[in-house]
């Protein structure tokens, strides 16, 4: 893993930059780059199939705003081992979220997009990043809203323990070790414009 600090000023801050505080210097690791998401991808696509072999039943829905992203690579990488399209959805779990009083009265909604049944399918969800378990927790209450699949799999690219509810990875890009106050940050091509994993520490003094 490559490392560097760096030290954040207070004119250094930017809502967009929310785990920033003024005087505290932070590390920043970089845990995957884009060989190693690409690798990461392309083995969580292969332990998908080997999972469940009927592909007739599988279907993969990406969690907003990242985890969609995701998981059209992974539905492109299944087609390119398989030559099978496996159908793609994705689903926004704001209105879901548990913590929705606190992030204001006014959250932006995204569009979910299932343009398939799920009833009976074997449904495998993909997320970005797997912390307390609350987003996975939102999103099977959100599925649920489109019917009744025969299973619920998930599929993150990092997951980072410190969970807060029963909930477990199927298939994991890679597991990281982190402090409850770190922060892991996602870059994907499709929304960042690269891809890149970094988890951003605190300093101590």
């Amino acid at each position: 893993m490559r490392s560097h600090q760096t030290y954040t000023s207070p004119s250094a801050i930017t809502f967009k930059d929310r785990s920033c505080e003024a005087g505290k210097e932070r590390r920043t690791t970089t845990l995957l780059g884009a060989d190693d998401v690409r690798r990461a991808i392309t083995r969580i696509a292969h332990e998908i199939v080997e999972r469940d072999r009927d592909l007739s039943l599988l279907a993969i829905i990406g969690i907003r705003a990242r985890g969609d992203a995701l998981a059209a690579r992974v539905q492109a990488a299944i087609r390119a081992n398989e030559g099978v399209d496996v159908p793609l959805g994705a689903i926004d779990i704001t209105l879901y979220r548990d913590d929705l009083t606190r992030i204001g009265y006014a959250p932006v909604v995204r569009e979910s997009e299932i343009p398939f049944s799920v009833d009976g399918r074997v449904v495998v969800l993909v997320d970005d990043v797997l912390f307390t378990g609350r987003t996975i927790r939102a999103a099977m209450d959100a599925l649920v809203d489109y019917g009744r699949p025969r299973a619920i799999r998930l599929a993150v690219l990092v997951d980072r323990g410190h969970r807060e509810l029963p909930i477990r990875a199927d298939f994991i890009g890679k597991n990281v070790p982190t402090a409850a106050g770190d922060d892991v940050r996602v870059h994907l091509a499709e929304v960042d414009g690269r891809d890149e994993v970094e988890v951003v520490t605190k300093v101590p003094a």
